[in-house]
């Protein structure tokens, strides 16, 4: 087949290896791209929100199958226009992306199918949004309802910064359209954890768990960004929380965008808290996470094709055996530009080991391109995402941050903890 790949992350790039490996991909095309993935893959100069020039790139391509990476074409209903011209595409339909694309969709959703979240309200209005905060005690959560580039969530430590944050997205417009309306939920406490899984409408085929490390600083602290790391499986996930976590959460979603008549199709992304071993749910995303999804490349050892179209076709059921996963855990280390989450400058030169020579290490480009004369240089905010597998996550973490030294970009940075809650549990210490 010819395969068309949207976006232009690390999980872009992650997904882009995986398709590039099955038998059943002929040729790889990916828009908009990056510097990493034009070594595997065919760059087209398209921008992932530009639906209309994606649908006639397909069409006049001949492309067979389109994965879509990144929420915001599928929000926008590219996967509903692919369809429409006869191509086929993995992901939702607009109306079902919009359990990421409006958070108030999400928690209602829960609300009415018994899916255990956080106490929230719903508002619009500055005034409505105080006499909730009014009645609520202790940190609180604000959200803009809208795709927000991972900025839209504040964490308030009590009443008045809540209704600062409020004023800000309903009447200062910080995050512009998505903060006209806005999410306003009970801070819930314990182990943030990322679990996926496959769907056609109707059939579920869990994938594996993953740990995301949001927070800038080492220790979790600073300001949150779109992730600067993440390792896979998460230390503390057991078959018996998987198994609470598909059927009180999972299934339910499922059903419940069915019966509601957004059928979900594609790959749900669950961001869970889980405290004495109950687990809640933080946001649903409707695509791979991002570093988590390279991790999970790493470890799959399946045909990717083979399975992200027949959930696209809705034969999931028929490659359920397809899934496989190493026995290894997997890091991502993300390397940042200096000043992100913040400002930062583009254009600075990167150079040192980018293909390490020892097959469990792998670098994933996120924010690169090529200047004119060839040299690789920063293009984003987050650049790189060093990944190693190893027999355990020390293995994993002491191959990564070693990969990390072989590069060279003194105006990058990286956390040096990724993983340091699993290491502690593996030394028998607290986290």
């Amino acid at each position: 087949m010819k395969i068309l790949l949207v976006g232009s992350g690390g999980r872009e790039h992650a997904l882009a290896w995986k398709l590039r490996q099955s038998p059943l991909c002929k040729a790889l095309y990916c828009a908009p791209g990056n510097a990493g993935i034009a070594e595997i893959a065919e760059i087209v100069k398209i921008g992932s929100e530009d639906v209309e020039g994606l649908c006639s790139f397909a069409k006049d391509k001949g492309i067979d199958f389109v994965v879509v990476g990144p929420e915001a074409p599928l929000v926008a209903g590219l996967v509903d226009r692919l369809r429409e011209e006869g191509i086929l595409a993995f992901g939702p339909s607009a109306k079902a992306a919009q359990i990421e694309g409006s958070k108030g969709f999400m928690k209602d959703l829960c609300a009415k199918y018994a899916i255990p979240t956080a106490a929230y309200g719903r508002f619009s209005d500055l005034a409505s949004a105080e006499a909730f905060i009014a009645t609520m005690d202790g940190q609180l959560v604000v959200k803009a309802d809208g795709l927000a580039a991972g900025k839209g969530v504040i964490i308030c430590s009590g009443r008045a910064d809540a209704l600062d944050a409020a004023r800000d997205m309903l009447e200062g417009g910080v995050f512009g359209d998505a903060g006209a309306e806005i999410v306003i939920e009970e801070f819930l406490d314990g182990e943030e954890v990322s679990f996926f899984a496959l769907s056609d409408g109707r059939t579920i085929v869990p994938l594996v768990s993953a740990q995301d490390h949001k927070r800038v600083g080492e220790g979790d602290s600073g300001p949150n960004t779109g992730g600067m790391g993440a390792y896979s499986p998460a230390y503390f996930m057991t078959k018996e929380l998987e198994s609470t976590i598909i059927s009180r959460i999972i299934e339910p979603t499922i059903r419940g965008m069915a019966a509601e008549g957004c059928s979900f199709t594609g790959v749900l992304f669950a961001g869970l808290m889980v405290k004495d071993g109950v687990p809640k749910l933080l946001e649903h995303n409707a695509r791979f996470g991002d570093p988590e999804c390279q991790t999970l490349m790493l470890r799959m050892e399946g045909d990717l094709v083979k399975v992200l179209k027949a959930a696209a076709e809705g034969r999931l059921e028929s490659v359920r055996e397809e899934l496989r996963w190493s026995d290894d855990a997997a890091m991502c280390v993300v390397m940042a530009a200096n000043g992100y989450p913040g400002p930062y400058a583009k254009g600075t030169p990167i150079s040192g080991d980018l293909h390490p020579g020892d097959p469990d290490v792998r670098i994933f480009h996120a924010g690169t391109a090529r200047g004119e004369d060839g040299q690789l240089v920063s293009q984003g905010g987050r650049v790189l995402g060093v990944c190693a597998k190893g027999k355990d996550i020390a293995q994993a973490q002491k191959k990564a941050y070693a990969a990390v030294d072989g590069i060279v970009w003194p105006e990058g940075f990286c956390r040096r903890d990724i993983g340091w809650r699993a290491i502690k549990a593996q030394k028998g210490e607290a986290a």
